[in-house]
């Protein structure tokens, strides 16, 4: 996960400031709910949201603020945990994590720690302000695991991969989908903000609108009416690329909770009929009724067994549009999900690469001759995008490519994301996203 540290003197000293830091208590209040979490997390056993999701139920005394606060902390810590464990030591508990990151990370002064920290650790927080890395690594000034710095120097030099990582360490910001079918775009931002929630139009996706804060929504009148979803803008552009038609016979293969389901079914306007697919029972529980909400009656969800079901074979060559959201290594995600760059390997990868090829070509079976195949990954891997494509395409000559750039220009979308939509953090604001197109163009 983190760079070897030398073992000479400099990086025991080091090590030993780490392990000095002692009290009963690091810090009192949502912050040290942050400390006994991160410990749960650190494990890798189960993804970070899910330990939080648990760790809140059991905790409801805990408002809104301080689960933001303890989110917060948690990903933070996440997102430079390899330079934080070079610079304190490898054994730092997690909850000198917590206080190195506060200090160091975001600019606590030693004043804010006082009546928070004992007063070993405050002596202990005012040593680290002298404290850096023993190694200065490409992976630790990236806060990424050497495997997956390797992969990406692939495709990129130093300083395209430091602002890569720049991008992917900073947190996201919160992106809606307006639901055409029950309210406009332009609306539903004048009445947003006239509710007191500021928000402004993505600059891509013409039915995105980016918040400045992170406010709760769920219980907000416009969610609860269904003219509005959750989605990251790069997401939403994946729509555009499949661009359903009233009408149509669509299938979303690995449809998940659904969020790219419902953004097509709007743009469906609600005919046709749209089959969300997905091998898990359990993510697809909740889209019946996010459609019902959103005023959609064309969707239809179905658990498959496999990509070689039945009910996917009943559809052979029947589907006007398909969309292949395969599952991938997520690392695209990271501004939202950081853990998953220490939970991912090079085999975990590997595993991945052939479950999507197999995918892909099962998907394609459904397309009818003159109809459109778009494959996506939320992977910044070549393996898992280019690599699985190009055999794709190697194996199907009857798929034409289409250029991804031209499609979203013609919907009046101007973004010079590639031939193949390629969006970037850093570079679109946007998760992380590879999307190829395809068109098939034979008769058999």
């Amino acid at each position: 996960m983190s760079a070897k540290r030398k073992s000479d003197s400099a990086s025991r000293g080091r090590t030993g400031r780490a392990r000095a830091a002692t009290g009963t208590q690091v810090v009192r209040g949502p912050l040290a709910h942050a400390a006994a979490v991160l410990g749960e997390v650190l494990s890798f056993e189960y993804p970070a949201d899910a330990v939080l999701s648990r760790y809140f139920r059991e905790h409801r005394e805990l408002g809104h603020r301080d689960r933001g606060i303890v989110a917060e902390s948690v990903y933070g810590i996440l997102r430079r945990l390899r330079w934080l464990r070079a610079t304190v030591g490898e054994d730092a508990s997690p909850r000198q994590l917590l206080l190195a990151w506060l200090a160091r990370c975001e600019g606590w002064s030693a004043r804010r720690f006082e009546g928070l920290a004992s007063e070993t650790e405050l002596a202990w927080i005012a040593g680290l302000r002298a404290l850096e890395p023993a190694q200065l690594t490409l992976g630790v000034r990236t806060d990424l695991p050497d495997w997956l710095v390797e992969r990406l120097r692939a495709s990129m030099n130093e300083e395209q991969l430091v602002a890569l990582a720049a991008g992917l360490n900073r947190p996201a910001p919160l992106d809606l989908r307006v639901n055409r079918v029950r309210s406009s775009r332009d609306a539903l931002l004048a009445e947003l903000n006239d509710s007191g929630v500021v928000a402004t139009a993505c600059p891509y996706s013409p039915h995105g609108l980016r918040l400045a804060e992170k406010p709760a929504l769920q219980k907000h009148a416009r969610f609860l009416d269904g003219s509005f979803e959750v989605q990251d803008e790069g997401s939403q552009l994946l729509g555009f690329l499949v661009q359903p038609r009233r009408g149509e016979l669509i299938v979303d293969f690995c449809a998940g909770a659904g969020g790219k389901t419902l953004h097509l079914g709007s743009m469906m306007r609600s005919t046709g009929r749209l089959y969300a697919f997905d091998v898990s029972e359990r993510r697809l529980a909740q889209l019946k009724p996010r459609a019902a909400r959103a005023g959609l009656s064309n969707v239809h969800p179905a658990v498959i067994a496999h990509e070689r079901d039945a009910r996917v074979k009943r559809l052979a060559g029947k589907a006007d549009r398909v969309l292949v959201d395969v599952p991938c290594s997520g690392l695209g995600t990271l501004r939202r999900n950081p853990d998953l760059k220490w939970r991912q390997s090079p085999q975990s990868v590997v595993e991945m690469v052939e479950r999507q090829s197999a995918i892909l070509a099962a998907a394609a079976t459904l397309v009818r001759p003159g109809g459109r195949l778009v494959y996506a990954t939320c992977s910044l891997l070549a393996e898992e995008n280019d690599d699985v494509v190009d055999a794709f395409a190697r194996a199907h000559p009857q798929f034409r490519a289409l250029d991804a750039g031209e499609v979203l220009r013609r919907q009046g979308i101007e973004l010079d994301a590639g031939e193949r939509l390629r969006l970037l953090p850093h570079l679109h604001d946007t998760d992380g996203f590879f999307a190829a197109v395809f068109e098939r163009s034979d008769a058999a």
